[in-house]
């Protein structure tokens, strides 16, 4: 039958062939079609013969298509046929369809529907024919019936999709339904529809086929509805994402059914999706800027939404294609910006804290990120290097103007950029451990930089490398030709960036053979440059090779050992091996040094200060090292026993022309010997039982010759007077004369002299009398010379002398100098110590030095002479400083001392200086040990485990013992109350303070005691007051808002000043004795109103915050219990702060700073209400809701207790002012020559303090203007409350403007009203009030 068909339609034959197709039933025809499809035999062709003879215009035409077509779609899709048959045939079918009429069409659309719901389909195929159906539908005029109705095309095509997308999916078909509706035209509500409903089928997909799908989803947005599918896709990965988190943090909870995917596959598909996204962005621009727009309005509204590891990985990876790169980077530098400083503001204040808990940290996703990107997600990789670069650049540490760098590498990170800066690194550092392929790209970027950023700080970059080299230094021996290029740059670099450099590369040297020597060779050379920076960055890097490479025998030392992670074995094979070669390399190395022994005094002193680590780490170096000191020292010994004094001071300076320059630092020298020597008996022979005879003798021949060296030196300085050294009263001392500048050099290098021999003789003298005698000797030399110098610069302020020379003494010496003169209670060492007990000068000059070594560390992170950069030796120093300063401060007090004080500071109150600064240094450079601190200073408690300290415990501890001594001074007798004292035990207080949990019982009680102190003692002094009062509120801020407290505190402020009307006598309800007669104005004042700005600060970022999730629709009841907490929160604050200016607004304020910035808080106070009501009125527009019923109590206290108060105080600041200006004006009629320039500064002061008038006018006409809105739009009326003021005019004073009229007016009476407008206008020029004509347009 079917050949016969096939041969009709051949024939051309009509008629017949309509008459052949009518015969055959539908299950024939069918059976036909089947049966030739199977055969894979001429199917197309019959179906072309059967349209043939099936006309359209023929009813039976018409149902015999309807027919084939119902026959061939579960034919297609049954998989029985070759794919290119069923490509044969669905293209047949689409061409015939669009001649089917409009009724046929929407059968067969309808027919497609079912098949869908059914779940039928198996390849999709045949969905290419549905939507050629559903297009020509959409273009079909008929009148369709649907239902009980009748719809045209158009809307029965909308209808079906409606209904489409509206029922249940089979997952199978889903990408072959979103690829389908590509091709059908879709408005925009349709598009709507049908993305919601492929993105609801996510979830039931598997993770496999989600890419694919994502990936018809984009092309589909090509249509529209942008923003949605990235809506979808970023939000559906986000919360796989925390279900992945979750399921790890508690695995053993989860049941095997319900557990997700693998970590790893869920990475891949998430790298592909990123791809996807990444290919249709780079062919469709719009996609990119849609998504950073999506982003940016998310981020108002829920940054935790918006910034997730997913997204953020999307956009680095977007950022690669350069026209976005800069938008992206600027968005997630500011997102990065402002998190980072949100946390710092909530950190801050419990009250926000309670409100407003942190949910989210951008540094900890972008880090996320990182450790993400280890799952093949090379397209990130390029993304996350640039931003850790730009984060580094953009926020890198600023160089003050002609100052030295804010070094702040050694603390923690405070200030939001300083974070920016250190994530930037963090991000660089992990990348490169993560991804091997971009390693040397970003190692070359690093040291570009710090090449080319010379003149700026490199801290960062520095601190970077180095963290680089140590995780994988054999990925440096690939890039060491970069390294030796740097090299090259060495001698044009700073000294600084030089030393942090090599101390980076320092591991490469011990592998890289090749690396070690080009160094040597740039060092060779650049001892011989003529920059003086060379020079001195050729010594430093010598130094550091010395102290790195080992000569075999040489003593192991904790120190040496550098983490060089994989290299450790290879560097350590190679040392062992080339032991031979290290020890002439090293020789090699002391041989160049020593040339630099003659050159300038800078240089010298590097070496000096290096000898002793390199000695300390290669021992074997002793003897060569030894022999240098010696016969440098020998050029400058006098060896006659009775010659006076015992050291070449003329040959320590070198004078060209009428300049005199330092030539040899003699102090340091000596002070390097001593440390040497010290070292090399306590170490060395201990460990020579088996070494030679020979060497033996030869080492305890410079042994000998240093010590008889440094005791006839020694003994020598203690008879000299300071003739001797052309040292006395008389000497000239000023900076201006060759003499003077000698006199100043040779004085600081005797007292340096002095020192070093001090240090030598105690640590020699085993508790000796004889020898303490010498050291209090040596002290009486340096004490006498210290004093000149002093006095001298009491005289001349341009002495050189007037800046305390840095101490000589090491910062080891120092606390077991304290310990032994104050807490020493051994019976053998009395007698000896008694000498130098008797001496307070000694024992404040042992503290003071204590007290310059503390200041040191505070600023730079390490102290000068041996182990000063080593931060364990430091720590255990500092504990032992802090126990003897802690004993000495509480066991004698400042007021006893004092009693039998000459001068100078009392030690107590150094003891009291020194422990301020210790707190500060051990909460900056070692905020991880504090616990040990804490527990190194309880005496009691030595025993405790590590794990069991409880840091508020042990603090609260301490901080009672300064609160007995604060309270001691505030019940002490006037004339013995010491304010710097008491200065210091407050700032101690509040340093202490930081180590409290705010939450604790500890915590609470020291805020009480606060309350209480400031409550009861009536402390005139301005210092003290203004610590105490900020110590406050800072507490305060940390356990609940302090606006109550202010209000408090107005109210004294207004007790104590008077009411600006002084017919009123304010009631007297003293709350805090603090504030009297001589604080209220303008300290605590000022600091009430500093603190209320804090308020306002919170309440405006509430109100940001208030704003956004009023613009977030999802999930209202939650969002919209957080906004009510918010907004009661809000309006409690500033109903208790419009109180506290209430009273501040009535008090007579002297005129000046108080009342300036009583103006401008005001002026802000009524922008933040103007905002708050804005917040009103837009949330009246998206809601019917009415007002509550608080904000109305807000409005009208504002219109009772603040308007009315504000215009009476606007009008007594002018009073204020006029009077001022009459009395200028009255001395300028007595004397006036002389007083015009008085008289011009007077008016200049009155027209900047008035100055912010206008602009509270402004503000609060801005508020009334909004207040008007809100109450139309919630039907309540607000302005009832606001009573408008009657000194509006208060520019115009009557009388003066009534005189201005007669004298204009005398030239023309009938140009009155003109006279009287120009008037009005030019008088404030004359009362130097030029703000009126803005006033009136407002």
């Amino acid at each position: 039958m079917a050949q016969h068909i096939l041969a009709l339609a051949a024939e051309e034959a009509p008629e017949r062939l309509q008459a052949a197709l009518q015969s055959l039933g539908e299950g024939e025809l069918g059976d036909m079609v089947t049966k030739q499809a199977l055969k894979g035999r001429e199917t197309t062709a019959l179906l072309r013969g059967i349209f043939k003879g099936s006309p359209c215009s023929q009813e039976s035409g018409v149902l015999r298509r309807l027919m084939v077509y119902k026959h061939c779609v579960p034919l297609v899709e049954s998989g029985d046929l070759h794919l290119a048959k069923v490509s044969e045939i669905i293209g047949l079918l689409m061409l015939e369809a669009r001649q089917l009429p409009g009724r046929a069409l929407a059968e067969l659309a309808t027919l497609f529907v079912d098949v869908i719901k059914g779940g039928s389909l198996s390849n999709g195929k045949s969905l290419e024919l549905f939507s050629t159906v559903l297009t020509a539908l959409a273009s079909s005029k008929e009148c369709l019936a649907y239902g009980k109705g009748e719809l045209n095309g158009e809307e029965f095509k909308k209808q079906l999709i409606n209904t489409l997308c509206s029922s249940k999916w089979d997952p199978r078909s889903v990408i072959h339904l979103a690829n389908m509706f590509r091709d059908v035209p879709l408005t925009t509500e349709e598009l709507q529809f049908v993305v919601e409903k492929v993105l609801r089928m996510f979830s039931k997909l598997d993770l496999q086929e989600i890419p694919p799908l994502v990936y018809q989803l984009l092309l589909l947005s090509a249509k529209g509805s942008k923003k949605a599918v990235l809506e979808g896709i970023i939000s559906f990965f986000n919360q796989l994402d925390k279900k992945q988190k979750e399921e790890q943090r508690a695995p053993q909870s989860v049941d095997l059914e319900v557990a997700t995917m693998p970590l790893d596959q869920l990475r891949h598909v998430e790298g592909t999706v990123i791809l996807h996204i990444v290919s249709v962005i780079n062919l469709d621009q719009d996609l990119g800027e849609e998504l950073i727009r999506h982003l940016k309005t998310e981020q108002q509204k829920d940054p935790c939404a918006a910034l997730c590891p997913f997204s953020v990985a999307l956009l680095l990876s977007v950022a690669v294609k350069h026209r976005l790169q800069e938008q992206i980077f600027d968005f997630l530098k500011t997102s990065i910006v402002r998190s980072c400083k949100d946390l710092q503001f909530l950190q801050g204040s419990r009250f926000l804290q309670d409100l407003f808990p942190q949910k989210y940290d951008v540094t900890a996703i972008i880090l996320e990120v990182v450790e993400n990107s280890a799952f093949g997600w090379d397209h990130v990789t390029q993304g996350l290097v640039d931003l850790g670069f730009n984060l580094m650049e953009s926020y890198e540490p600023k160089k003050p103007f002609g100052g030295k760098v804010a070094e702040t590498s050694y603390g923690l990170s405070k200030t939001p950029a300083q974070q920016a800066c250190r994530l930037g690194a963090s991000i660089l550092l992990e990348t490169f451990k993560v991804h091997e392929p971009i390693r040397s790209d970003i190692l070359e970027q690093v040291l570009n930089r710090v090449l080319t950023k010379a003149a700026s700080p490199v801290s960062h970059f520095i601190d970077l490398l180095s963290n680089i080299v140590v995780s994988a230094p054999l990925v440096l021996q690939n890039s060491s030709s970069k390294v030796t290029e740097t090299f090259d740059n060495l001698s044009f670099l700073p000294l600084d960036t030089v030393q942090g450099l090599l101390r980076a590369v320092q591991p490469l040297l011990k592998v890289s053979m090749s690396v070690r020597d080009s160094l040597i060779l740039v060092l060779q050379k650049a001892i011989f440059s003529r920059q003086l920076d060379a020079r001195k960055a050729a010594v430093a890097g010598f130094l550091l090779l010395l102290r790195n490479f080992k000569v075999l025998g040489s003593l192991s030392s904790s120190q040496c050992s550098q983490a060089i992670g994989a290299t450790q074995v290879q560097a350590d094979v190679h040392a062992c091996y080339n032991s031979a070669a290290n020890e002439a390399f090293c020789l090699e190395i002391l041989g160049s040094l020593r040339r630099c022994l003659s050159q300038q005094a800078d240089v010298r002193l590097m070496l000096y200060e290096g000898f002793y680590d390199v000695l300390r780490r290669n021992s074997q170096l002793a003897s060569s090292i030894m022999e240098t000191l010696l016969s440098q020292i020998k050029q400058y010994y006098l060896p006659q026993p009775d010659l006076l004094p015992p050291l070449k001071l003329e040959g320590c300076i070198v004078v060209q022309g009428d300049q005199v320059f330092l030539q040899e630092p003699l102090a340091h020298l000596l002070s390097c010997i001593q440390h040497c020597l010290a070292w090399y008996k306590s170490t060395v022979h201990l460990h020579q039982g088996v070494e030679e005879e020979e060497e033996e003798e030869e080492d305890v021949g410079f042994q000998q010759n240093f010590e008889e060296m440094l005791d006839s030196v020694t003994r020598r300085m203690i008879k000299s007077e300071l003739e001797d050294f052309e040292l006395d009263k008389s000497a000239d001392f000023s900076s201006s004369s060759g003499v003077g500048v000698k006199n100043n050099i040779y004085a600081i290098l005797v007292m340096g002299v002095c020192e070093v021999l001090i240090e030598y003789n105690f640590n020699i003298g085993n508790f000796s009398k004889n020898k303490f005698e010498d050291v209090l000797g040596l002290f009486t030399c340096y004490n006498k010379l210290s004093e000149i110098l002093k006095e001298k610069a009491g005289k001349n302020k341009s002495v050189l002398g007037n800046k305390t020379a840095r101490s000589f003494l090491s910062m080891g010496f120092v606390s077991t100098l304290l310990t032994a003169l104050f807490r020493d209670n051994a019976q053998s060492h009395e007698e000896s110590l008694a000498v130098l007990r008797s001496s307070t000068e000694f024992l404040r000059y042992a503290v003071s030095v204590a007290l310059q070594k503390m200041q040191q560390l505070e600023e730079t992170g390490q102290t000068d002479g041996p182990d000063g950069q080593n931060l364990e030796k430091m720590f255990q120093n500092l504990c032992r400083i802090t126990r003897v300063l802690l004993w000495r401060y509480t066991s004698i007090p400042t007021v006893v001392e004092e009693s039998g004080k000459k001068k100078g500071k009392s030690i107590s109150l150094l003891c009291l200086e020194g422990l301020l600064r210790i707190f500060n240094t051990v909460q900056q450079l070692y905020a991880a040990r504090i616990p040990q601190f804490l527990q190194a200073l309880d005496i009691t408690d030595g025993d405790a485990e590590e794990a069991d300290i409880n840091v508020t415990e042990k603090a609260a501890f301490q901080i009672r013992q300064f609160q007995r001594s604060l309270v001691n001074q505030f019940s002490s007798a006037e004339d013995d109350f010491n304010s710097k004292e008491t200065q210091l035990l407050i700032t101690v207080l509040s340093t202490l303070s930081k180590l409290l949990e705010p939450a604790s019982q500890q915590f609470l009680q020291f805020l009480t005691w606060t309350v209480k102190i400031c409550k009861e003692n009536a402390l005139e002094d301005i210092p003290c007051c203004k610590g105490l009062l900020t110590l406050l509120f800072n507490l305060h801020a940390l356990y609940k808002s302090p606006v109550s407290l202010l209000r408090e505190l107005a109210q004294d402020i207004h007790a104590c000043l008077g009411d600006i009307d002084q017919d009123i006598e304010v009631e007297s309800r003293s709350h805090f004795a603090i504030v009297n007669a001589k604080t209220a104005a303008p300290t605590v004042c000022l600091l009430v109103l500093g603190q209320a700005e804090k308020v306002l600060e919170e309440v405006d970022w509430l109100i940001k915050k208030l704003n956004s999730l009023g613009s977030d629709t999802s999930d209202s009841s939650q969002i919209s219990n957080q906004t009510q907490a918010l907004e009661k929160g809000v309006i409690l604050q500033l109903g208790t702060l419009l109180t506290a200016y209430h009273e501040l607004v009535q008090t007579a304020l002297p005129a000046g700073s108080c009342v300036d910035m009583l103006l401008r808080s005001l002026s802000k106070t009524y922008a933040i209400l103007t905002s708050l009501i804005k917040h009103y009125i837009q949330a009246c527009r998206s809601t019917s809701n009415t007002i509550p019923g608080r904000l109305e109590k807000l409005v009208k206290l504002s219109g009772s207790h603040l308007t009315p108060q504000c215009y009476s105080f606007i009008t007594y600041v002018q009073n204020i002012h006029s009077e001022s200006l009459s009395f200028a004006e009255e001395k300028k009629k007595k004397k006036k020559d002389d007083e015009a320039a008085a008289i011009s500064t007077v008016m200049a002061k009155v027209l900047r303090e008035t100055k912010p008038i206008p602009n509270l006018i402004f503000a609060i006409e801005q508020y009334e203007k909004f207040l008007i809105h809100l109450s139309k739009k919630s039907k309540v009326n607000l302005m009832q409350y606001m009573k408008l003021s009657t000194s509006r005019d208060f520019r115009i004073n009557a009388s003066m403007l009534e005189s201005a009229l007669q004298e204009h007016n005398t030239e023309d009476a009938e140009n009155e009203p003109d006279n009287d407008q120009s008037s009005t206008a030019e008088q404030p020029d004359e009362n130097q009030e030029p703000k009126k004509k803005r006033q009136r347009k407002k």
